[in-house]
């Protein structure tokens, strides 16, 4: 008998499936490592456990304790599932801009959840970084995660989702796309394959509102490019310690627009049921064969983090898409 013996066997190991309709016109070949074959749904699952397991192992993270951590929804579950199999209490802090959804998930999953103002800056006492940080203060035995200085987060991928590609591609992945938000994915990923090939171009799909792609160009942090902005998971107003620039060959930003009519036309044209990101990194990988090209001979990875069931309330609901005036702009 083949059995895992419980939820946390599962994760990993997720299939890469041949983009068709949408990069047709492409001369690549462009294949979606689909993380949504996680059990959580989602890639954080792959570094919630790391994180917990290597707390465990420093003493960090006691028997019986209760895990913080601000999240925008994703790492929340991949913590929840292992903390629900190790026996801890999760408190989840969340920015209101995410969707409902997400919230209601974390709950139906054991987790406290604590919803914050996105408006503010990161020092702001009604952040979700510093409410993270209170509560870790407040609460005894509690620890608080820190997944975007956490270096459990990158090594995660560093193991895993990087050697994935590189085996499944036999070696011939030439570029690596994916939208960055802690920097775990992209950095970790982008280590393991520039270890294998240094020539893999890797490229990190930004938005506006987030200060990643013009500091990664200028080595500029600007106050100006902050401002809040609707696409969730990807971008950021701080530079996160895994966010390792010098293993990106380069970034593109996507609107918020864009981002949500490519994720819808990904359910509609490819079958392919995913989150926000997903819209903003299909786009991005457009914008980036009109910046530099694309070749026959190119293998191009990209990586999708969630699935489109935490978006039915908004990027996925013809209601809220025309109050955004987006839903007549859809392409055909």
């Amino acid at each position: 008998m083949k059995y895992a013996e419980n939820i946390l066997e599962t994760i990993g190991n997720t299939p890469l499936i041949k983009m068709n309709k949408l990069v047709e016109d492409l001369p690549c070949l462009v294949l979606a490592k689909y993380e949504t074959f996680n059990p959580g749904n989602s890639v954080k699952d792959r570094m919630g456990l790391q994180m917990i397991e290597d707390a465990e192992a420093d003493g960090r993270l006691k028997p019986g304790g209760t895990i913080i951590e601000g999240t925008s929804g994703n790492t929340g579950m991949g913590l929840a599932l292992a903390a629900i199999i190790k026996g801890y209490k999760l408190i989840c802090v969340l920015s209101d801009k995410q969707s409902k959804e997400k919230m209601d998930i974390l709950r139906a999953v054991g987790a406290e959840v604590h919803v914050c103002p996105t408006d503010v800056a990161p020092d702001d006492p009604q952040s979700y970084y510093s409410t993270s940080k209170r509560l870790s203060e407040e609460i005894p035995n509690s620890w608080y995660v820190n997944q975007y200085d956490n270096p459990s987060n990158c090594k995660a991928h560093y193991m895993s989702t990087g050697p994935e590609i590189w085996e499944q591609t036999d070696g011939k992945v030439t570029h690596f796309v994916v939208g960055v938000g802690t920097g775990g994915t992209i950095s970790g990923v982008g280590t393991y394959l520039k270890g294998k090939n240094p020539d893999v171009k890797i490229w990190g799909i930004d938005t506006y509102g987030s200060v990643f792609k013009k500091y990664h160009e200028t080595g500029i942090f600007d106050e100006k490019e902050i401002y809040p902005y609707v696409t969730e998971g990807i971008g950021e107003d701080i530079l996160p310690l895994n966010v390792r620039f010098e293993v990106i060959d380069g970034f593109t930003k996507v609107t918020d627009k864009d981002a949500a009519i490519y994720t819808r036309r990904l359910a509609k044209e490819e079958g392919m049921f995913l989150g926000n990101s997903a819209g903003a990194a299909i786009k991005g990988l457009l914008q980036i064969h009109e910046e530099v090209g694309f070749t026959k001979d190119d293998v191009v990875v990209i990586l999708y983090h969630d699935h489109g069931s935490r978006y039915v309330g908004k990027f996925f609901n013809d209601d809220w898409m025309a109050s955004k005036g987006w839903l007549d702009n859809q392409e055909s």
